[in-house]
């Protein structure tokens, strides 16, 4: 795959990086008496010097032939200096910020590239809103490397969207400078059933060259997960067992072990690593999700490498999986993921590596982030007014809320949250009719929760029970609600939830929280309904108060707000509840909220 993310590309280069290399031209830039964490061969390298020129590597070893006059020496004076850090998953939406404030964010943390699926703005704007996502990045030294969003809507017929992709806007991205793959294809039931849709999708990839992400989030790994894999999809972050993970990688999946604000899996995956020999090549790290609170206080793929770690993994092979691992997934190894001749020169610089403690960030040669901050401030970048004011539906009563059933009580099928997991549970309970109607328990922590279509007004709006969060009073709503994004509420009584959701419609779109009838953390995300532009910091605070919030009434859960996000995804086991009503996730197919007698 040619590689348009280095500052010059390397057929101008040759000449050059030879001559560097053999004396004949001073480097630009010599780093001096590094640790070399050496990913080609798991090994660390004392000692080490790296001659740069024009934003590539010339020369890794003894490079004191390769400095002149003008040459920028820096000392490593022994410090640990390895590639720098690949995301090879990640939806920047999540985070809540601009992709210029999600730079900022991770750069500091030794990321210098991500492979970003933006199918959340997708499903609102449809390809503008990539399209803006990546003016923003442009402005940038990050590496944004688009893998366009293939599932707009995530499962076709099972919810309403703002927008629709088809197999000639995937064919139409793949020419796209920035476009290096297919985003995850979650409508796996219909690349097994194949789906003549689906698979246009997938043919149009594969004749363009580029890489297919998955989404497997079943646990089965015989002829479905082949049948998957057969069809050209190289990777996959949904693992969840160590089972899932390690069938993959001896298929010639590249396993992608998630570790984000809310989905902790690494505890379980990584045992994939750490109980079998294996080479541990097809692995990578990923975040899939994290959000401002998450970056501000613990990090990107630095976090996640500790993580690692503390689960067992090697440091240099916790190190390969946010490095050359990546890289050879997107098929970009000859150009990212290594400090080796020729590559880009992006490098991070490490005071340890148990701890992964970033000193210093440098993309194509130029430090970027030094002591956890950015060396220097973007350009600004406005997102065009197409991109605000996205949430289309009138205000909202207690009468659009009514769950109506009949007679004294009803089992009503009821979905159980899993705190710090994307799978839920569905469960059959008896619940008590009142006035003809059923209402949130919360003694046995049951709430009423309510998606309502947000995009064209439709008036459609899914009713049914959730599960598992723990709250004793009030009620939250977000616009972030994958991957629809149409308005979610969740709530102990009507008078909140219609307080919740008509707040997010008047500011429109974000997330709230309410209690006694009152506002007591609001996270405005006027983008789409799913950013703000706010600097990481400011957004920090609010989503830590809205952290609070939930807290406040009840929930003791990690970034509940995340796993609330996914009531709606359609893609997932077991019961899911969209706009059009409860999905049962493992047959495909709408299911009563009530069971019938």
């Amino acid at each position: 795959m040619i590689n348009k993310f280095c500052k010059y590309p390397l057929w101008e280069c040759t000449k050059d990086l030879t001559a560097v290399a053999m004396g004949r031209i001073p480097a630009e830039t010599v780093i001096k008496n590094a640790k070399l964490v050496n990913v080609c061969t798991k090994e660390i390298i004392d000692g080490t010097d790296i001659a740069i020129y024009r934003g590539r590597i010339a020369l890794v070893g003894d490079a004191a032939h390769c400095i002149g006059k003008e040459t920028q020496v820096i000392d490593a004076d022994g410090l640990f200096v390895a590639p720098a850090f690949l995301d090879a998953h990640i939806h920047i939406e999540s985070s809540m910020l601009s992709v210029g404030e999600y730079a900022k964010a991770v750069i500091a943390h030794g990321t210098v590239g991500v492979f970003m699926d933006p199918h959340e703005i997708c499903n609102v704007l449809g390809l503008d809103g990539v399209k803006y996502m990546l003016e923003d990045a442009a402005r940038t030294p990050l590496k944004t490397m688009l893998t366009t969003p293939s599932c707009v809507p995530a499962v076709p017929g099972f919810e309403d969207t703002g927008a629709k992709i088809d197999p000639e806007d995937v064919a139409e991205t793949m020419d796209w400078d920035s476009t290096v793959g297919l985003g995850e294809m979650m409508n796996f039931p219909g690349v097994l059933s194949g789906d003549d849709h689906t698979h246009a999708i997938l043919k149009e990839t594969l004749a363009a060259g580029k890489i297919i992400t998955g989404h497997y989030s079943v646990p089965e790994t015989g002829k479905g997960l082949n049948a998957y894999i057969a069809s050209g999809v190289r990777c996959c972050h949904e693992s969840t067992r160590e089972e899932d993970a390690l069938q993959k990688m001896r298929l010639g999946m590249y396993a992608l072990l998630r570790e984000g604000s809310a989905w902790h899996d690494l505890k379980e995956v990584s045992k994939a690593i750490t109980k079998h020999e294996i080479d541990s090549r097809f692995a990578c790290l990923i975040s899939d999700d994290s959000h401002t609170h998450t970056l501000k206080r613990y990090g990107h793929l630095d976090h996640i490498v500790r993580r690692a770690v503390e689960e067992g993994i090697d440091p240099v092979t916790a190190i390969q999986m946010v490095t050359i691992n990546p890289a050879q997934c997107f098929q970009l190894d000859h150009e990212l993921g290594s400090v080796t001749p020729g590559k880009c020169a992006d490098i991070v610089f490490l005071t340890s590596l148990e701890k992964c403690g970033v000193q210093k960030t440098m993309i194509d040669g130029v430090i970027v982030a030094a002591d956890g901050k950015i060396t220097n401030e973007f350009p600004p970048y406005k997102y065009p007014d197409k991109a605000y004011n996205t949430v289309h539906l009138d205000k909202i009563t207690k009468a659009d809320l009514a769950i109506k059933a009949e007679g004294e009580s009803a089992k009503v099928r009821v979905i159980e949250i899993i705190p710090a997991r994307v799978g839920n549970y569905e469960r059959l309970i008896d619940m008590k009719v009142t006035n003809g109607e059923i209402t949130s328990d919360i003694e046995r922590d049951i709430l009423k929760t309510v998606v309502f279509e947000r995009h064209n007004n439709t008036g459609k709006a899914g009713k049914g029970f959730t599960k598992g969060f723990g709250i004793k009073k009030g009620a939250m709503a977000q616009t972030v609600s994958h991957d629809a994004h149409n308005i979610l509420v969740v709530g102990t009584n009507d008078e909140d939830m219609v307080l919740a959701v008509n707040t997010l419609i008047d500011c429109g779109g974000g997330m709230v929280t309410v209690a006694d009838g009152k506002v007591i953390a609001l996270v405005e995300l006027p983008i789409a309904g799913l950013m703000n532009s706010l600097p990481l910091e400011e957004m920090d605070k609010k989503v830590e108060a809205l952290e609070n919030s939930w807290k406040e009434i009840g929930c003791k859960h990690p970034s509940p707000f995340m796993t609330m996000a996914l009531i709606p995804l359609a893609c997932l086991p077991e019961l899911r509840l969209t706009d059009r009503g409860l999905v049962d996730c493992r047959e495909f197919r709408f299911t009563d909220l009530i069971e019938r007698k």
